[in-house]
């Protein structure tokens, strides 16, 4: 149980069954009028979705893989962060926090989680990628302990997860897991 804005936090995993209302926050997370009400809207940068119901779905069906969740009072999904163990590393993406809610520890919440998710697996190191131009949201996670390997990513080109406005390449972050 955590405090703050919201009486208490409760860690869940995804089930398929939770496809539906997972999209739906990672899409008011990051995209259209709603994201712009949290600071980690990607709407300035990107149109379209984030990701699909099945896109999602395939997401959840990864193995060594989970979309962990942050819930609330009533079962609200407050957040969600993936996390895939891939040998040492377990790579961490799609941070996702209802944009009414940010900024009342969520992320950090899930964060703390998907790291553990990986010491779990066996992982040494957590990676994630970030846009190069979402200098805030790099702040955010440096706060946390990642560090710029100096790496990029390309940024995916498949319309599903969205429509760049502008070239975009990603930078990997990386933590060590003790």
């Amino acid at each position: 149980m955590t405090e703050g804005y919201f009486c208490y936090m409760i860690l869940a995993t995804a089930t398929p069954a939770d496809a539906a209302r997972l999209t739906n926050l990672v899409n008011r997370a990051y995209r259209g009028d709603s994201s712009r009400r949290g600071w980690t809207t990607e709407a300035h940068l990107l149109d379209g979705q984030r990701i699909d119901e099945e896109g999602m779905q395939e997401m959840l069906a990864v193995p060594e893989a989970a979309m962990l969740l942050c819930l609330g009072e009533n079962n609200a999904l407050l957040g969600s962060f993936y996390a895939h163990a891939l040998g040492q590393k377990v790579y961490l993406g799609m941070l996702a926090v209802d944009p009414q809610g940010q900024a009342q520890g969520v992320g950090k919440f899930l964060i703390r989680a998907a790291e553990d998710y990986g010491r779990q697996h066996g992982c040494t190191i957590s990676k994630m990628t970030v846009i190069s131009v979402r200098t805030e949201l790099i702040a955010f996670y440096e706060r946390q302990g990642y560090r710029l390997t100096g790496a990029t990513e390309p940024f995916p080109t498949d319309p599903r997860y969205g429509i760049p406005k502008q070239p975009l390449t990603l930078l990997v972050l990386e933590k060590p897991l003790a």
